[in-house]
């Protein structure tokens, strides 16, 4: 269906959206763009006049992600963006440890969430405090967490990671710490994966993504079974059965680009929901296929809540300085990592290695 055949657009917000509509035609109705298409011309509008950015996760929902995202990836790529962007106002549109983290690294820039509410189940489940008795625990050694996670745990922390670089991490740790063993905290699954793939020890957390922890090796046969051709991808987040089970492993940005150079027929991500749906508009050959599980967390971000946030500038992220310095050594110790290798076949990499975990 061509672009001006969806109804009730005037013609100023037909001209400013007509270049998206391609990019978000296979995963929104007609009726639903001539809802939608408006809110993203007046964020885009405002966008100019507050002299903001928009930082989109991967997990954001496709109108969000094309429409309104000036800088889209994962983790790592959105704190490396938040880290350089001249922009005067961020709209973080994710979650509030990912304002905090662009906060921590650009203090000196106003922070915007359009919901407060968009937490994390894995960042809840440390604190700073739980983080100073692990470091009582096992003095002497690194302390590597993942940006999953509040400011006060990163502020006890001597490096972060993402599902990205968790593996580069951990090793530049060890040798720089010169130790044989490296604390990785808070995902237990994504420290048992990092443990498959390197001789150094992992000291891990019981934390997990509600959204990961669902999918179980019964998942991956039954789409086996399913689509007998289909690749399936998996996120380090989930249980090591499941990682074993897949083809490949690896960050959503690693997912991504997985997809759009390899262009599989038929591909499987096990994941967050929208991720298929924002890589489909790079590899529109490829066929995606469920399971695929929802964040409660980031489907609170709107397009109307951003429009509300940059038009009232309101819910800003702050973070106390005594707590921000802390935390922006650890952030920038990893940005200032050269980018990770594109991982191998998981299955590949775990008959080289299999280390345990001690699990705190």
């Amino acid at each position: 269906m061509a672009y001006g055949e969806a109804p009730g657009l005037d013609e100023v917000t037909a001209r400013e959206t007509a270049h998206l509509w391609p990019r978000l035609k296979d995963h929104v109705t007609p009726l639903e763009w001539s809802l939608q298409a408006p809110l993203i011309a007046e964020i885009n509008r405002l966008k100019r006049e507050r002299d903001a950015v928009i930082l989109a996760h991967n997990y954001m929902t496709p109108e969000i992600f094309h429409g309104v995202g000036d800088y889209v990836g994962d983790s790592l790529g959105l704190a490396r963006e938040a880290a350089r962007s001249p922009a005067r106002v961020i709209v973080q549109a994710g979650v509030h440890f990912m304002a905090e983290t662009s906060k921590i690294l650009s203090p000196d820039k106003t922070v915007l969430i359009p919901d407060l509410r968009a937490g994390c189940s894995l960042a809840a489940s440390i604190t700073g405090a739980d983080v100073r008795l692990i470091k009582a625990r096992y003095p002497g050694l690194p302390v590597v967490t993942y940006v999953n996670t509040t400011a006060d745990v990163k502020a006890e922390t001597d490096i972060c990671c993402t599902s990205a670089n968790a593996v580069q991490v951990v090793e530049w740790a060890a040798r720089e710490w010169g130790v044989d063993r490296v604390i990785l905290i808070p995902d237990e699954f994504l420290a048992r994966n990092v443990a498959a793939q390197t001789p150094v020890g992992i000291i891990a957390w019981k934390g997990r993504c509600e959204v990961h922890e669902r999918f179980t090796a019964a998942d991956i046969a039954e789409m086996r079974e399913a689509y007998p051709g289909a690749e399936i991808l998996a996120h380090p987040e989930c249980p090591e059965e499941v990682l074993a089970a897949a083809d490949f492993a690896g960050s959503t940005a690693a997912m991504n680009d997985y997809v759009v150079q390899r262009r599989p027929r038929e591909v499987v991500l096990i994941t967050e929901c929208s991720m298929a749906a924002n890589v489909a508009a790079d590899a529109p050959d490829t066929r995606f296929i469920g399971p695929c599980n929802l964040c409660p967390h980031m489907k609170r971000i709107t397009l109307e809540n951003i429009r509300d946030c940059l038009l009232e500038m309101k819910h800003e992220v702050t973070v106390p300085e005594e707590i921000a310095a802390r935390g922006r050594l650890a952030v920038q110790r990893m940005i200032d990592l050269p980018p990770p290798a594109v991982p191998a076949r998981y299955d590949m990499i775990r008959a080289r290695h299999h280390v345990a975990v001690e699990l705190i």
